[in-house]
């Protein structure tokens, strides 16, 4: 285990016993009911070599963290039933208001968040490049050269202290942890107040340094803690204990509220709300509904709302250096798209490059990603000394690189405009002469918006040298397979479309000198950002859409449509997109939404059997057995069963953990062992006391005679769990489990009898992953390697 986290992998087995098979979300797995008695607890039952094991470790920041699964599913015991009976048509009215308020909040804040943070970023880089260019204009090289690498190096060092010191799990993208949320695994430490903090400030630093990463991830993780910190009224100890969000204390609400975060981060990133909300559909939400796609969509209007807002203020330079608050902004719908049957055959090429180099690009990634985990397990220091060494590296290559490309002359057509001398442009002249220009420059220093907008610029098929794209084409490959892992809030998504965007260039010159070709090499920039965008990171139907936003032209439709569709299929054919690998390499223990073809062999009973029998309770338990099970197992879960008369037993349902410990916490014990009235547990308990997920017993003393005294466990039990007969296939559990957003699934016999248990067994999150059940059942990893 120890080799395991030294590689960050989170790859952790356990030794079959008493935590055997604790897994991701702590079930109850392990021997013996009621009536066994708890010393079973310490034995292992099944004489076999290989026992299903779990992993319930992963990578979450900076070190190895223990991962829980999150409880989506309803519990629907007698105090939640009494509470919603009880709820009256104002409060009802209350709830559906608060959720829409919170939707539109989630959407303004994020919203107001983007815009300064463009604001922020296009003015510090700004004030940098024009300052650097100065110098170069005198000749100053070597100022110029400290200058733009001193200035660069501290927005470094303030990045990478701010998420090394105070908030390692702001580092990165952050979309990974949310993918893993949305499909039911807690990751902790993700969604706080430091965490937001420090992706705002760190985001700001990361992108005005220069380092090849873009803004654009960070948004949606900003999003989605603004989104958990509304729901929850904050955290920690200045958390709000207002009345109102009571409802919003559970996970299923929390879930929905962070979709809406997520898809308003991207709308904030792309000013594309439609894109946003399919975005989440696609990208990250496993369950959805209509309720859902109204509420996602009510915020990325609302995102919307407040950018152009921004935009129309900023007009006129209001806002500092740039005008339209450093959004990007690629509006062609003035350009008429003309292309011929043969040109299809070239937007198929730009598309097959595509998929091919977006699955190149993640499998070197992978690498260099398991390389910067080594370093990064050495320490702060460690993780420092690399982020600043990145920097380093980037600001050489940036500033250097223009000065090895030619001038070159400024056509007459494009008069005043060029060359640049400005804020902003498309011919910079950095170290030429009167009316020359420096395409590289042009690329390299410039803001990540403005190199965008030169990049994707119409009309401009002469702007840009072979030469020129090939080197910027190499030096971003290059930058940004070294700068994503670092310890710094970064995004993928800004690097791959002006990698893509070079490439497409790339080959509209290529093709431009072989056959006649009708497209203009700007949307040949944009068919190849969209196609290594597709390639790497799978993406189809809200990429379709968000370059479709962009670009406000519905002609370039079609091909866009096209070249998605193939990249996304040739790079499938390789490897599995980036954050998949990237949740690979963490440990999460993401549950894909297609199972394995070899699963179909396997029958949920024989999964079972793999583990340590499961521990149950009776409807009215010992206290000290109750204590006992909670003491020596770390279970979510534990099924409650009834025997209403001798011989015969049944399944009364599951009771989780948290239920447990709230009632021994309030020390709600009976004398006898009876079954109590329903009005009893109502006097004592409510619905909100029993959403905290408090579960820490070792505070917790009782007195011999409290031990010996009973618990009615019937109005805490969820009498509707989900279950699935014996006979199942593994295959059709997973879809089930995945679907229904599930935490644990119990598993009945096919037949029942007076001497049959109720219960088989139990399965969790980690219980139906792949590489678990190919250790239990090693002959089935010959099958999976034929299909």
């Amino acid at each position: 285990m120890e080799e395991d986290q030294s590689r960050g992998l989170g790859l952790a087995g356990e030794t079959p016993g008493l935590k055997h098979g604790n897994g991701v979300s702590n079930s109850s797995e392990d021997p013996g009911s009621a009536g066994d008695g708890i010393s079973s607890l310490e034995k292992p039952l099944l004489k076999r070599s290989n026992t299903l094991t779990s992993s319930h470790l992963a990578m979450v920041g900076a070190k190895v963290s223990h991962i829980e699964s999150l409880d989506y599913e309803i519990i629907e015991n007698d105090l939640f039933k009494h509470d919603w009976r009880s709820r009256s048509n104002v409060e009802v009215l209350q709830y559906i208001f608060l959720k829409w308020s919170l939707a539109f909040l989630v959407g303004l804040l994020t919203g107001v968040i983007a815009s300064l943070i463009n604001l922020a970023i296009e003015n510090i880089s700004g004030l940098k490049m024009l300052h650097m260019v100065h110098l170069v204009r005198e000749k100053r090289y070597w100022a110029g050269f400290f200058y733009f690498s001193g200035f660069n190096f501290v927005l470094t060092f303030i990045a990478a202290v701010l998420c090394v010191v105070f908030a390692p799990t702001a580092a990165g993208p952050g979309i990974p942890e949310i993918k893993a949320y949305l499909n039911g695994v807690d990751t902790p430490n993700m969604f706080g107040a430091p965490q937001l903090i420090v992706k705002i400030i760190g985001s700001i630093c990361a992108v005005s340094s220069g380092l090849d990463l873009g803004k654009e991830g960070p948004l949606v993780h900003i999003g989605a803690c603004l989104a958990n910190l509304l729901s929850q009224g904050g955290s920690g100890r200045f958390r709000l204990r207002w009345r109102w969000l009571r409802y919003f204390n559970n996970d299923r609400d929390r879930r929905d509220l962070i979709t809406c975060g997520a898809s308003s981060g991207v709308c904030a990133a792309f000013r594309s709300p439609v894109g946003g909300v399919l975005f989440a559909l696609e990208e990250v939400a496993t369950w959805w509904r209509s309720a859902l796609l109204w509420r996602t969509f009510f915020s990325t209007a609302t995102v919307v709302v407040v950018l152009r807002g921004f935009i129309e203020v900023c007009r006129g330079g209001r806002c500092g250096l740039f005008g339209e608050g450093g959004l990007i902004i690629f509006d062609v719908s003035d350009v008429t798209v003309r292309y011929r049957l043969g040109d299809l055959l070239l937007v198929t090429l730009v598309g097959v490059i595509g998929g091919v180099l977006g699955a190149l690009y993640n499998h070197v990634l992978h690498m260099v990603l398991r390389l910067y985990n080594l370093i990064n397990d050495k320490g702060r220091m460690a993780k420092l000394a690399l982020a600043l060494a990145v920097c380093v590296f980037t600001s050489a290559g940036l500033y250097v690189l223009p000065f090895a490309v030619p001038c070159t002359p400024c056509d007459p057509a494009f008069g005043a405009a060029c060359p640049a001398t400005g804020r902003s442009g498309n011919f910079k002249q950095f170290n030429c002469p009167a009316g020359q220009y420096n395409d590289l420059a042009t690329l390299l220093h410039a803001t990540n918006v403005d190199a965008t907008r030169n990049i994707f610029s119409t009309g401009t098929p002469g702007e840009f040298r072979l030469d020129s794209l090939l080197i910027f084409f190499a030096i971003y490959c290059v930058l940004g397979l070294f700068t994503f892992g670092i310890a710094v809030p970064s995004g993928l998504f800004l690097p791959i479309i002006l990698m893509g965007a070079a490439y497409g260039r790339i080959v509209a010159l290529v093709l431009q000198s072989t056959v006649a070709a009708s497209i203009d090499h700007g949307l040949y920039a944009v068919l190849g950002a969209a196609a290594l965008m597709s390639g790497s990171m799978r993406m189809t139907v809200s990429l379709c859409v968000i370059f479709l936003e962009l670009t406000n032209n519905l002609l370039l439709l079609p091909m866009t449509m096209f070249v998605l569709l193939i990249a996304k299929t040739v790079g499938d054919a390789f490897n599995p997109s980036i954050y998949e690998i990237i949740l690979d390499l963490k440990g999460l223990p993401f549950l894909e939404p297609k199972p394995e073809p070899w699963m179909k062999d396997l029958t949920v009973g024989e999964l079972a059997a793999a583990k340590p029998r499961t521990i149950s309770l009776q409807v009215v338990e010992k206290v000290s057995t109750v204590l006992e099970v909670l003491k020596n197992t770390g279970h979510n879960g534990f099924p409650v069963v009834d025997r209403p008369r001798p011989g015969l037993s049944e399944l009364h349902g599951l009771v989780l953990r948290s239920h447990l410990v709230a009632v021994l916490r309030k020390r709600w014990f009976l004398a006898e062992k009876r079954r109590t009235e329903e009005w009893e547990a109502r006097e004592r308990f409510s619905s909100v006391e029993l959403a905290d997920k408090n579960c820490k017993i070792d505070d917790l003393e009782l007195t011999p005679e409290e031990l010996e005294m009973y618990i009615d466990l019937h109005p805490f039990t969820n009498t509707t769990p989900y279950t699935v007969v014996e006979t199942m296939s593994v295959a059709k559990a997973v879809v089930l489990f995945r679907s229904v957003a599930l935490r644990h699934m119990l598993i009945m016999p096919k037949y029942q009898g007076p001497e049959i248990s109720p219960l088989v067994g139990i399965l969790t999150r980690q219980d139906l992953r792949a590489h678990n059940i190919l250790g239990a059942f090693p002959h089935l990893a010959k099958k999976s390697k034929t299909h």
